[in-house]
């Protein structure tokens, strides 16, 4: 009897109120994470030298607010493309962000000297067949690995600092004088 006469506290009305404020509250998390984490992440500045090419390039990426500067990183990809090839590729925001924080934890200021970024897949192949290394399906291709080391900088310190990232790929190349940095799944060799 006594359930009969309890009122239900939800109308329709205060359902789709609460509803509609939990899908905002979820969607802006969703569609704005750089802003909800910014804090927690180094300003988003590189210095570069590429091996390679030559080329140097000092950029910044992302404020403090956590808002990407896309002619900033449409440079960063020019920068990063494959030696090879020339070809452009939209490299992975995640193993820039890895490479800035490592980078901001060992070696604040630091020029990164990079040795490997995008790979076209047919430069990928030739280094595949010529036994130099690469991966037939390396994550280089697809704009999410970059070799690299930090000038001033010892390489086990760097391998360490990217340990403490726990994500992606870490590989330590000591005799080549370069760490492996990927996006992919989270390994170590």
């Amino acid at each position: 009897m006594m359930s009969e006469q309890v009122h239900t506290l939800w109308t329709r009305r205060g359902f789709l109120k609460a509803s509609f404020a939990g899908m905002m509250l979820l969607g802006s998390r969703l569609l704005l994470p750089d802003s909800a984490s910014s804090y927690s992440r180094p300003e988003g500045e590189l210095r570069l030298y590429n091996v390679n090419t030559k080329e140097r390039l000092t950029v910044k990426y992302r404020n403090r607010s956590g808002h990407y500067d896309q002619g900033a990183l449409n440079d960063l990809n020019y920068f990063l493309r494959c030696p090879h090839s020339n070809q452009i590729c939209e490299m992975d925001i995640q193993v820039i962000e890895d490479l800035n924080q490592i980078e901001k934890l060992v070696g604040k200021g630091h020029e990164i000297r990079i040795y490997s970024a995008y790979r076209s897949p047919s430069y990928n192949e030739l280094l595949v067949r010529l036994g130099r290394g690469a991966a037939p399906k390396s994550l280089h291709t697809t704009g999410q690995a970059i070799d690299f080391s930090i000038s001033g900088v010892r390489l086990s310190r760097v391998r360490r600092a990217a340990f403490k990232l726990k994500r992606g790929g870490v590989g330590y190349y000591r005799r080549q004088g370069f760490i492996h940095l990927d996006s992919g799944p989270i390994r170590y060799w």
